[in-house]
């Protein structure tokens, strides 16, 4: 399971690479969106795959039992979760906020910082 786990975080890399290298807004985000989850799904593979009891310590016991799953990499893939939705959500608002703005959500028209024509700015003080 986790071989197969481990190929479908490599391709959901290799597609949000490949979506943020492009021009237009959209699939920039989308492969944010898409990296986020891969990397969550790393962290969760990572700390390895098993069905076990959950990690909650008996009152009668002072350690926890033998084979618990592991809390941790749950406990981290929840606060990606947020953190990568927050990102997302902050990251979707700029993007409509620049096409509102730009009238375009291709990169190479969105130069507006960078005007041709004009003379450079001034190099020393």
């Amino acid at each position: 399971m986790e071989t197969a786990l481990s190929a479908l975080v490599g391709v959901f890399f290799a597609v949000s690479i490949y979506l943020m290298l492009s021009k237009h807004m959209i699939r920039i985000l989308l492969g944010v969106a898409i990296l986020g989850n891969g990397v969550n799904l790393l962290i969760f593979t990572a700390g390895r795959l098993v069905r076990d009891v959950p990690p909650i310590i008996p009152l009668d016991l002072n350690v926890p039992q033998a084979g618990i799953a592991n809390p941790l990499p749950q406990a981290l893939v929840l606060t990606a979760i947020v953190i990568a939705f927050a990102f997302f959500a902050f990251l979707l608002v700029l993007t409509y906020r620049a096409y509102q703005t730009l009238g375009t959500d291709d990169t190479e028209h969105m130069r507006v910082a960078e005007p041709e024509g004009e003379s450079p700015p001034p190099m020393s003080y």
